[in-house]
C-alpha cells in the first residue's frame, strides 16, 4: 500500500557542469577563443529541482565539497526549495565537476568528469538517514552513489525505491539487486544491459520487461526516444508514442520524465495519466534550451499535453 507521506527523498549525484564552446573550428592542442557556461547538474539534483518546481517537498541527500561549487549548489537549492540539509559536506574535497569541450557544431569533442567525492558516502552515513528515508513517500536513488551503499539501503530500509540507472556503464553495477527496487526507468540500451537480452522489436521489449518483473520489480518504464515509452507491470501493458516536436536541448529530458513519474506516484495518478504527464514533462524540457526548464510546472505540463493532443 502506498504511503501518504508529505515528501520525497533522493539519494544521488549533484555536480557542476562547465561547458566550453569555440567560436570557430576547434583546434586541438591550442587555446581556442570561445565561451564557457557553468550550470548545476547531477542526475539526483536535476530530478530534485524538477520535483521542487512541481511543488513537491523534496529532500536531496548527496555529497559536496565545502568549496565554491558546493556552496553554489546548496544556495541554488534553497532558492527553489530543494532541501539539502541532510547532505554530506566535506571540508577538503572538491565538489563533483563535469567539464566538456564542444566542437564548432555543438557536439562534444572531449569531456572529463571528476566524481570521486561520491565514494565518500558510506554505509554508516546512510544508516543515520534511515528514518528520513523510510518516512518519505518514496526514495529515488541514482547509480552515482557507491554500490555497497545502494545495496545496504535497498536491503535494509523499508520504502519504495525508484531507480534511475544514469548510464549504460553505471547501470551494470545494479544488475544483481534489481529485485529490491519498486520502479525503474532504463532506456533501451540500459534495459538490454540490465537484462542481458537484445531488443529488436516490440515483443523483445515485453520479454525484457517481464524479466524485470520476475526479478521482483513492481513497475517498469522503458524509454525509447522517438518511439515513446513502454510500460509493464503484472497487470498492465502500455506503449505510448511521443509526438513530433522541435528539440532545443535533449540533455535534461530523462531527468524531467523521472521527476514526473515520481510526482505521479506521489499524487496517486493512474498509469495512463502517469505516462502522459511524464512525456509532457520531458517535452517541455526538450523544447527549452536549459537542462531544466525554469517554467516547468504542473499547469504548464497539463496545458502542453492538451495542445499536442495527449489529453
Amino acid at each position: 500500500m502506498r504511503k501518504s507521506k508529505p515528501y520525497i527523498t533522493i539519494v544521488g549525484g549533484a555536480n557542476i557542469d562547465i561547458i566550453g564552446s569555440p567560436y570557430k573550428k576547434l583546434r586541438l592542442k591550442d587555446s581556442n577563443p570561445g565561451k564557457t557556461t557553468i550550470s548545476l547538474g547531477g542526475v539526483g539534483r536535476n530530478i530534485g529541482e524538477n520535483l521542487s518546481r512541481l511543488g513537491i517537498d523534496t529532500r536531496l541527500i548527496t555529497v559536496l565539497g565545502n568549496d565554491t561549487y558546493g556552496k553554489l549548489i546548496v544556495e541554488e537549492g534553497k532558492k527553489i526549495g530543494l532541501d539539502m540539509s541532510q547532505s554530506l559536506i566535506l571540508q577538503d574535497e572538491d565538489t563533483s565537476t563535469y567539464i566538456a569541450i564542444l566542437d564548432e557544431t555543438g557536439d562534444m569533442n572531449v569531456a572529463l568528469s571528476s566524481m570521486d567525492i561520491f565514494e565518500k558516502m558510506t554505509i554508516s552515513f546512510i544508516q543515520d538517514k534511515k528514518e528520513i528515508i523510510e518516512n518519505s513517500a518514496l526514495c529515488i536513488v541514482d547509480t552515482n552513489i557507491p554500490i555497497e551503499v545502494l545495496k545496504y539501503m535497498v536491503s535494509n530500509f523499508k520504502v519504495d525505491f525508484f531507480l534511475d540507472t544514469v548510464s549504460t556503464t553505471k547501470a551494470e553495477k545494479v544488475k544483481d539487486i534489481l529485485g529490491y527496487f519498486h520502479t525503474i526507468k532504463p532506456n533501451k540500451l540500459e534495459a538490454e544491459i540490465l537484462s542481458g537480452m537484445e531488443i529488436f522489436e516490440e515483443r523483445d521489449i515485453k520479454k525484457v520487461a517481464n524479466h524485470f518483473i520476475n526479478q521482483g520489480l513492481k513497475k517498469v518504464f522503458i524509454t525509447l526516444g522517438e518511439e515513446g515509452v513502454y510500460y509493464f507491470d503484472n497487470q498492465n501493458e502500455m506503449h505510448l508514442k511521443s509526438p513530433k516536436i522541435r528539440i532545443k536541448n535533449a540533455t535534461g529530458a530523462g531527468d524531467a520524465f523521472f521527476a514526473a513519474l515520481a510526482y505521479s506516484y506521489f499524487k496517486g495518478l493512474d498509469i495512463e495519466n502517469t505516462l502522459k504527464f511524464s512525456i509532457g514533462a520531458s517535452i517541455i524540457t526538450l523544447e527549452d534550451e536549459n537542462t531544466i526548464n525554469p517554467n516547468i510546472s504542473v499547469e504548464n505540463i497539463e496545458n502542453r499535453i492538451k495542445e499536442i493532443g495527449l489529453w
